[in-house]
């Protein structure tokens, strides 16, 4: 089995043309997206996606055999080639979910006529050698073709180092994937992905050892260690009560400034609070899979809760519960990579039901 992970580098020199790179690559999307939209019958009949790519570049490249139908180099003169088919693998992305969507519509599936918006939030995939070229080993710097506004340039970009220790540690060894530029929190960072293989476990079903998982509410999680036939062999409750009592405090004082303030002067602090939620939600999904791993657990079985419960005098337990969802996609993330099986109970099963009545 094949899973990607990947990691965000934080770029920290800013005296360098990322946002009119980047501003120049979406203008290009935009520029692309009424094009194929226009052109979608003829494109749409080729079948093979690498043919079709091609007669795409076709229509907007010139080249000494290819005439271009419509202008693309007059508006963006010495694009690199490998980031105008990066755009133009997003524009044909674009147009052919509008299709899909339009179809749907159309048959009665789908509420709403779609729109084919040219606006977008596409960021560039910088290529190795073309785009982007690694530093010496041990060096916290990487090198990135950019546009400063009249060409394109190579500008030598610093990286933060704890982000590059964190990549040499646990990643060192394995090659990565082109980099691609993310925008969050007003700050840049390049984003490498990893493929790596691992193969789960294959023993057999009434054979198995399951680590089943309930969220509770005295306690964040309650882990059991069982056989097919229902035998126990360990449990384990899992409680940050520190964690919690700072999320605790940080939600009070958003309740008593939404009391003197308005609630849309608060979204920055409710952030803050989601990201607090964020990081117990890894602490807990590191707990599940280190106690599933001491056991040798062959699956872990997360039960489906959800909060119908109304608190309209405790929000905190709304936002906790509403949110706390989030820290089951970081046990699926953090038990495949030790081979683990991860399926969800059905709504209603108790987590300590047998692993042979789980509906899988």
């Amino acid at each position: 089995m094949q899973i990607v992970s990947s990691y965000g580098v934080e770029i920290k020199k800013k005296n360098i043309p990322l946002r009119s790179t980047l501003d120049i690559f979406r203008k290009a999307v935009s520029y692309l997206i009424p094009v194929y939209a226009e052109t979608w019958e003829e494109l749409s009949e080729i079948k093979n996606l690498q043919k079709r790519f091609n007669e795409a570049e076709h229509l907007v490249h010139e080249t000494k055999k290819n005439h271009a139908r419509f202008p693309f180099d007059r508006h963006f003169p010495k694009m690199p080639s490998y980031l105008r088919r990066a755009a133009i693998q997003h524009a044909l992305g674009a147009v052919s979910s509008y299709q899909s969507r339009l179809s749907l519509w159309e048959k009665g599936e789908l509420r709403g006529k779609p729109k084919l918006v040219c606006e977008n939030h596409a960021m560039p995939v910088f290529y190795r050698d073309v785009m982007y070229r690694e530093a010496e080993p041990g060096e916290d710097v990487a090198h990135l073709k950019l546009f400063d506004g009249r060409e394109w340039k190579w500008f030598q970009v610093k990286l933060l180092h704890t982000d590059m220790e964190y990549l040499r540690k646990k990643w060192s060894g394995k090659k990565a994937s082109a980099p691609t530029l993310e925008r969050k929190h007003h700050k840049y960072f390049l984003r490498f992905s990893y493929t790596e293989e691992v193969s789960l476990s294959k023993t057999d079903l009434k054979e198995q050892v399951i680590c089943s998982v309930d969220l509770g509410i005295n306690t964040d999680a309650v882990c059991s260690i069982m056989r097919a036939d229902g035998t126990i062999l360990g449990r384990k409750f899992i409680n940050f009560p520190s964690d919690k009592d700072h999320l605790y405090h940080v939600l009070g004082r958003i309740r008593r400034f939404q009391r003197e303030h308005s609630s849309r002067q608060v979204q920055s602090r409710w952030g803050y609070a989601k990201r607090l939620n964020m990081e117990l939600s890894r602490k807990i999904s590191a707990e599940i899979t280190k106690y599933a791993v001491e056991y040798q657990a062959d699956v872990i079985v997360l039960s489906i809760w959800k909060c119908k419960e109304k608190y309209p005098e405790k929000r905190s337990k709304n936002f906790i519960y509403g949110e706390r969802g989030i820290f089951r996609s970081y046990v699926n993330i953090r038990h495949i990579g030790t081979g683990f099986v991860c399926p969800e109970l059905v709504p209603g099963t108790p987590a300590g039901w047998p692993v042979t009545e789980v509906e899988r």
